[in-house]
């Protein structure tokens, strides 16, 4: 005889589709399924056209690779940002953590990763070309690496630099004012603040 189940099939599914969001465990994601199916159409209706429509409007900004929606991104077409200081992310989420200290006025060139052999991430799989193509392209006087204090945030550091060094640009990193092991995204603005006045020459 077939096993049966209590869960429908239909949110089953959206269970299996939210465990896959980041950050989102198995019970979390049966949560939000059964508050999702109990809320008004409307709701439903309306988080639904606001996945979608952040899937159409959203792309890359083509100078730094920040998600926006108009490109160039906000940042990059600043009159007041400093065009000279260009931050290196892993990821857009930090771009907001370092907003957040108020501090820092130059631009950003967004990676979307680290290299990280184990996982087969290699300098092929992140926007390096782009960066080293803004810094030859000129005007670019220092780069900060803002990667995560992890392993693989310090191999990052390390190609990126020796992929710098011969155009002269001053590759500088955050200091140690923050944890080991700790994520940019969760840094608080005086740490950041901190780190990025006590950045230091690789």
């Amino acid at each position: 005889m077939p096993e049966t189940t209590a869960t429908p099939e239909p949110i089953q599914r959206l269970i299996e589709a939210l465990h896959r969001l980041p950050g989102v465990g198995p019970k979390s994601a049966q949560r939000l399924a059964y508050h999702l199916v109990r809320t008004s159409p409307q709701e439903a209706d309306a988080l639904a056209r606001a996945i979608v429509e952040a899937r159409e409007r959203i792309r890359y900004c083509s100078r730094c690779l920040n998600l926006t929606e108009a490109d160039p991104c906000a940042v990059c077409t600043d009159p007041r940002r400093d065009q000279s200081l260009v931050c290196v992310v892993e990821q857009p989420l930090d771009v907001l953590a370092i907003e957040r200290s108020g501090i820092y006025r130059g631009l950003y060139h967004v990676l979307h990763g680290i290299l990280n052999p184990m996982e087969g991430i290699g300098p092929e799989h992140l926007h390096l070309s782009e960066l080293r193509a803004r810094v030859e392209a000129g005007g670019v006087a220092e780069v900060i690496m803002a990667t995560n204090p992890s392993l693989e945030g310090e191999a990052t550091v390390m190609y990126v630099q020796r992929l710098l060094s011969p155009l002269g640009v001053r590759v500088t990193r955050l200091a140690r004012g923050l944890p080991s092991g700790a994520d940019l995204e969760y840094a608080d603005a005086v740490t950041l603040a901190r780190a990025l006045e006590g950045r230091q020459e690789i």
